[in-house]
């Protein structure tokens, strides 16, 4: 299944929502679950060990699955873009339903996001761990411990490459398999003052920060390639990370605010 040919998948997709055998959803299936494989790799490089990537999987064939029977060849955008959302969809789902994060992690989260909102505002600039810190009324210790619970929920790069299909398959990154949600003209200036937020909510981050933001989702390095570069340890990049999308969060939340 894995040397099909572009002109035989496009027969079996053909033929599937025709006649929807079981014969030629099966083969559908097969050929593309090393997506599903994918997704429930990323997803389970941010778990707890106790998940079993095994069980990550099975939830998302079944996004896989759904994807197969709702998708519209003719409609002329990539299956994997369409499936991927789904499969994705279907494995945060049943995590949710088991609520696989902790709530004290969650409630940590917000607090740190409270205090970096209420600081930005008061100082007119990005607040240093001291000040977080101070405003929460922990220590600093107790600050980057947060980071590094937060940190163990796991992020991907975009602009990571995916291939599906074996050689004759195609290669697109992470990014190029996100759901496009745009609503016409609307849809398309929305992202373009999302965008103007984003990069002037980055504009104000530390310089640190921004390093890592650039090195991590721009270059594709490593956290521990990064720690290379900057002279600090893994664990400490990973902070810095958290850092930086938490502090991201809460602009782009104040922001959204502002404009309602």
């Amino acid at each position: 299944m894995a040397d099909i040919t572009t002109t035989e998948l496009d027969e079996i997709w053909a033929r599937y929502k025709e006649t929807a055998t079981q014969a030629d959803r099966d083969q559908l299936i097969v050929y593309y679950a090393p997506l599903v494989k994918y997704v429930a790799s990323r997803i389970a490089a941010g778990l707890p060990q106790s998940v079993d990537q095994a069980d990550l999987v099975s939830y998302g064939m079944f996004g896989l699955i759904d994807a197969i029977t709702k998708f519209d060849p003719e409609r002329g955008f990539k299956f994997e873009t369409y499936a991927i959302s789904r499969v994705k969809g279907a494995v945060l789902d049943e995590l949710r339903s088991i609520d696989w994060v902790p709530r004290s992690v969650r409630t940590k989260a917000k607090s740190v996001e409270r205090a970096m909102s209420k600081l930005e505002s008061t100082l007119h600039r990005a607040p240093t761990d001291d000040e977080i810190a101070d405003e929460m009324d922990i220590s600093l210790d107790q600050l980057n411990g947060i980071y590094n619970q937060i940190g163990s929920l796991g992020m991907a790069a975009l602009d990571e490459m995916l291939s599906f299909g074996g050689s004759s398959g195609e290669t697109l990154t992470l990014g190029d398999t996100l759901a496009d949600r745009s609503d016409g003209p609307g849809g398309a200036f929305e992202r373009i003052e999302m965008r103007q937020l984003l990069a002037s909510a980055i504009n104000q981050m530390g310089e640190r920060e921004k390093i890592v933001l650039t090195l991590y989702y721009y270059e594709s390095l490593t956290l521990a390639e990064i720690g290379r570069v900057l002279g600090v340890t893994e664990s400490r990049v990973c902070q810095i990370h958290t850092k930086a999308v938490l502090q991201l969060r809460s602009r782009l939340t104040a922001a959204e605010r502002e404009l309602v």
